[in-house]
């Protein structure tokens, strides 16, 4: 998943906000994960990342995303990232905003 940032005056920025399975594909892509493979197999080689899951930077180890799989085992790369999609769009939608950030959506900005 990605988004696009604010705008913002200057160019130096990113033009996406990767977060989720985007995230977890970029790891991937940059390691020697070779599949099938469990999901321990492909944490342990990915060296237990954290990912993140919203466009605010808020994460989750990929260890604890695996473990919420229903399944250990995994063909291809695709697989592996259509299982973990779920398990981020659960953390995306059931996060609770913490002190602050309820006090900056408070005030009037």
């Amino acid at each position: 998943m990605g988004v696009r940032p604010p705008p913002t005056n200057d160019d130096d920025g990113p033009e996406v906000i990767e977060f989720g399975i985007a995230v977890v594909a970029a790891e991937l892509d940059g390691a020697t994960v070779s599949f099938p493979a469990t999901g321990e197999e492909v944490v342990d080689r990915l060296s237990d990342p954290r990912i993140k899951y919203d466009v605010k930077g808020h994460a989750v180890a990929l260890s604890e995303a695996v473990s919420e799989l229903d399944r250990d085992r995994f063909e291809n790369e695709q697989e592996f990232l259509n299982a973990l999609h779920p398990v981020f769009e659960r953390y995306r939608n059931s996060r609770t905003p913490g002190v602050i950030e309820r006090v900056r959506a408070a005030l009037p900005l």
